[in-house]
């Protein structure tokens, strides 16, 4: 797997059709930590193999700065995937980071995939285990088997949920998937977000939200993003430039935040390695290790969203 993907930040996740240049063109300029071009559920049937020279010319000749460049492919269970993989991982060159799976089912998936970046890797001189994967949980049979999903694969980077096609695999009574339900009383995802989360962190991957699908309700993006942000999920699909703004900002450690984490740091470092405690006031708050650790993640994932200690 790419090991520089694989660190890079993804707080926001830009959606763009495979099939539209002018979107193509358009997208590196969008300032998302991570743009995928879109195969699948976006892209006509009737155009979804013109879609892959577009997709690839978009890789090779435009200027994608250090953003993680993802291309979603078709699943499995469509006559479009192994094409998808031989055409575009085989001819867009080395810029190009992770394929994306959609509708993940079971391992067996993950590792078919595997496989074949193999022989296209070899075929087409990439280096081997170059192409990451990004894995979709969107169906119910998908989540009962997301732990061996998330350990099916070195290659695998991220873990994503899909609202809709798995509000469809529930047969919950909405017509919009992504949103909060109103006459829930309470949040209808929570236990799927922990579950993929709990599987995803297990395994080391950053744990990715889907798309809120009322593009012009920034506040209701804001509202909805903070649910995951509070779980710990490290970003989520944006599908416009003003959704890449607003997933940017929930997505990231206030500069206080981070000031405090650091810190947290520095106080425990004293009091462990200089006073000899496990334990020390901070304030008015005991801190021990639990709290180097939560610290930890604190500064690092601000550090991936380039923040820098402030002076003083």
């Amino acid at each position: 797997m790419s090991e520089r993907s694989r660190a890079l930040p993804r707080r926001s996740c830009f959606s763009t059709p495979g099939s539209n240049e002018r979107f193509l063109e358009k997208a590196p300029t969008v300032p998302a930590d991570m743009s995928f071009l879109d195969l699948e559920d976006s892209v006509a049937p009737l155009e979804k193999e013109a879609a892959r020279a577009k997709v690839v010319e978009a890789v090779r000749k435009h200027p994608w700065d250090d953003r993680v460049l993802c291309v979603r492919v078709n699943a499995w269970d469509s006559e479009w995937t192994y094409g998808d993989v031989i055409e575009v991982v085989g001819e867009a060159g080395e810029r190009l980071d992770e394929v994306m799976l959609p509708k993940v089912q079971s391992a067996a998936e993950v590792v078919a995939l595997d496989l074949l970046l193999s022989q296209v890797e070899k075929r087409s001189g990439l280096p081997l285990n170059h192409i990451g994967i990004e894995a979709q949980i969107e169906t119910t049979r998908g989540l009962i088997n997301v732990d061996e999903i998330c350990a099916a694969s070195p290659r695998l980077e991220t873990i994503i949920f899909g609202p809709a096609d798995f509000a469809a695999s529930m047969e919950m009574p909405v017509l919009t998937g992504g949103v909060q339900i109103p006459e829930y009383p309470g949040d209808h995802f929570n236990y799927v977000f922990s579950r993929i989360l709990m599987a995803g962190r297990a395994n080391g991957l950053q744990v990715i939200d889907g798309p809120y699908l009322k593009v012009k309700d920034m506040d209701g993006l804001r509202q909805f993003a903070q649910r995951t942000r509070i779980l710990g999920y490290d970003g989520k699909w944006a599908l416009t430039p003003d959704q890449v703004t607003v997933c940017n900002e929930v997505y990231s450690p206030t500069q206080e935040q981070f000031d405090r984490a650091w810190d947290i740091l520095d106080a425990y470092d004293k009091a462990t390695q200089h006073e000899r405690k496990g334990a020390v006031m901070f304030g008015d708050e005991m801190i021990d290790e639990a709290s180097r650790k939560m610290a930890n993640k604190f500064v690092a994932r601000g550090e991936r969203a380039g923040l820098r200690r402030s002076a003083g």
